[in-house]
């Protein structure tokens, strides 16, 4: 089985002035492309070679395992973000009031957590096994899958992400990400974490009934944006 790069969901431009052209084309077209590469030479002729990415990031060690979290880190990296505005859904903003008190204590708690990462890595919103959002942090190529933990949300902080834009200002470049978040995005992970098809954003109610009518008018107001 061949990898493929992930087409990305925007224009390569459509992020400025937060996150250049010149980012996404290095960040990109080079390093998430090179894992790609990579991954493909390491499994030929291995266990791993017509496996699932999924698969191989969870059973695979060594270069494998590195090359392969790094794909899909970057392919979850790309699609947590929009250049249009989106909103968390209402199951979302509970569950974060729930269990940060706020979405502004969430965003400085997850921030903080990111800008103080004394590492090349990733830092993530899960949701646990138990059904607890956490942030979590991990370094190089790791990922929270590994661990039982589902992944909402992440935010690359190696440095090849902000470099060219931010220099070493790693807290610049989390603030204008953060403006970037693809709120859809992770509804919908949550939606099917709760396996809950009218949670998230993508599902529509399809049904006639009056119900499904109100649900489905009120998922279309929350598509539009604030």
């Amino acid at each position: 089985m061949q990898h493929l790069l992930m087409e990305l969901p925007f224009e390569q431009n459509a992020l400025e002035p937060y996150i250049s052209a010149e980012t996404v084309s290095y960040h990109y077209g080079k390093h998430h492309n090179g894992y790609v590469t990579k991954l493909n030479a390491l499994i030929e002729g291995t266990e791993y070679a017509d496996r699932a990415l999924d698969y191989i990031v969870k059973y695979a060690i060594g270069p494998i395992f590195n090359n392969a979290a790094q794909v899909y880190n970057h392919d979850f990296y790309w699609k947590g973000l929009n250049p249009v505005h989106t909103s968390a859904s209402v199951e979302l903003s509970e569950y974060i009031e729930r269990d940060f008190g706020s979405m502004q204590i969430f965003e400085e708690s997850f921030l903080a957590s990111a800008a103080g990462f004394f590492s090349s890595g990733w830092i993530w919103l899960v949701i646990t096994a138990e059904g607890k959002l956490e942030i979590k942090m991990t370094s190089k190529a790791d990922t929270p899958m590994r661990y039982g933990d589902t992944p909402l949300l992440t935010c690359d902080v190696w440095e090849h992400a902000y470099y060219i834009d931010y220099r070493n200002g790693r807290p610049n470049y989390l603030s204008n990400w953060w403006k970037l978040i693809n709120w859809n995005f992770v509804s919908d992970n949550l939606s099917d974490f709760l396996n809950d098809p009218i949670a998230g954003y993508n599902q529509s109610c399809n049904d006639t009934n009056e119900v499904c009518e109100y649900v489905d008018y009120m998922q279309s107001n929350e598509h539009t944006p604030s």
